[in-house]
Formats: C-alpha cells, structure tokens, sequence
C-alpha cells in the first residue's frame, strides 16, 4: 500500500479519535479532539502531495481519499451540532451538498465518465476545514482557561466563517451540478 492511501486510512482512524475526544466527559477531550482534526487535516493535504509527486496515485486513493474527507467533514460537523456550535440547519445544507455532489460523481461514472473536482468545491471543502477549525480551537481554549462568556467578537466571527461555508458550498455545488447536469438528463434517458 502507497504511503497517500496509508495516510488516507490514518484520517480514517483520526476521525474515529476526534470523535471519540469530541463525545467523551474526559479532561482536555476537546483539546485532543481539536489536534486530531488538525493533523487529519494535514494527512489530507499530504497524500495529495505525496500521490502527485511520486506518481503513486491509484484507483483506491481516488475512491477513498474524497470519501475520508467527507467522512471526517460530516462527523465534525455533527459532533459541532451537538455541542450547539452551529445549528443543524447549515450542517444538513453542508452535508447534503456532499451527498449530492458525490452522487453526481457516481452517476458519471457509471457512464464511463470522470468528473475532475471543481476549483470552487476546494476553496468550500477549505473554508469548511477553517470553520470547523475555528470551534475546535476555540473549544479548546475554553479547556485551558475559563472563558465566563466568549467577547462578542469570537461569536460574530464563528457566525461569519458558518455562513461564509455555508454560502460557498451552495454555490459551488450549483456551479457543479450546473456545468454537469446533462449527465443527468442523459442519464435520466437511459
């Protein structure tokens, strides 16, 4: 097994401990939560480079590499809901996009056709990685210090990067479906 598809599984394994840290009462669970999603995040820039650069890439890095990332988006996102980070309303539209987008892709290829991801889609996958990231560490914070009550600056700014994801996945999920959608009406014929 390559070294990115190695690295792939470690996400696996590192959203299963982010959301493990993220559910259980222990003492510094969410600082542990927040450095397992910091160096899944990591993995996942790194296979990529690493798959590019030693033209390593395979048929399982493909597969499996965009799914660990939506696996480790969507268990973030549910464990922030949870802990009333950010409401279910924009979890569902973030996550619904995924599925949708993902389906898209599945539809085109058993067409025999390969959708590239979008340039649109990375910045909204990033902008998610950053939001998420934002509440881990604030979270975090809370464990190190006593934070009586976040200054309104923190709460605006986890407001902004919310709605900052949430208008970037709408966006670059139309932008997708739209340049793609007449794999769906061919499909719809067959």
């Amino acid at each position: 097994m390559t070294l990115p598809n190695q690295l792939t599984i470690l996400r696996l394994i590192l959203t299963a401990v982010f959301v493990a840290a993220s559910e259980s009462m222990m003492p510094w669970g969410a600082t542990v939560a927040a450095a397992a999603f910091a160096v899944a995040v990591l993995s996942d820039y790194l296979d990529g480079v690493l798959a590019r650069r030693l033209r390593c890439e395979t048929n399982f890095g493909r597969l499996m590499d965009p799914l660990a990332d939506k696996i480790l988006i969507a268990a973030a996102l549910v464990c922030l809901v949870a802990s009333t980070d950010i409401l279910s309303w924009a979890a569902i539209i973030l996550i619904s996009r995924d599925f949708l987008i993902t389906g898209l892709r599945q539809l085109a290829l058993s067409n025999g056709i390969v959708l590239a991801a979008d340039p649109a889609g990375k910045t909204k996958t990033a902008s998610q990685m950053v939001m998420i990231g934002f509440f881990l560490v604030r979270n975090a914070v809370g464990e190190w210090m006593h934070v009586a009550q976040w200054s309104h600056v923190v709460i605006v700014t986890g407001q902004v990067l919310v709605g900052a994801s949430v208008v970037l996945s709408i966006y670059s999920g139309w932008r997708y479906a739209r340049a793609h959608w007449g794999i769906v009406i061919r499909s719809g014929r067959s």
